[in-house]
């Protein structure tokens, strides 16, 4: 399973998600997506995100399942006319590690311990 992210961009630009977005998107979901679950960021900078948590045996076919998803669906719900996916692709998580790594947290996990390795 892979979690991809899809930016979605509101038509006028400002207008806010609708409330029962996740709902309405995940009613929106067929079989054949490939679709296990899906998450609303709404507060997401600059545009509110959608998660979008894909069965597929690839990364590349993930993100295609998304797009796809995520193309269909903003079309097919009324609530989301003019909205559309811009960037499509699963999220980079180095900047979540990097913070872990320079946390203040002492010895031991996440930082420096007595083990040459740690």
């Amino acid at each position: 399973m892979y979690l991809v992210h899809a930016a979605l961009q509101p038509a006028p630009p400002g207008r806010p998600l609708p409330g029962d977005a996740r709902e309405l998107l995940w009613a929106a979901v067929r079989p054949e997506d490939g679709v296990e679950h899906v998450v609303v960021h709404p507060d997401a900078v600059p545009d509110p995100v959608l998660g979008v948590y894909v069965l597929a045996n690839s990364l590349a076919s993930a993100e295609h399942r998304a797009s796809e998803f995520c193309r269909r669906a903003l079309v097919a719900v009324p609530e989301f006319a003019g909205w559309k996916a811009m960037k499509v692709a699963a999220p980079l998580v180095t900047p979540f590690y990097e913070r872990l790594l320079s946390a203040p947290a002492g010895p031991g996990r996440n930082g420096p311990g007595t083990l040459p390795s740690s």
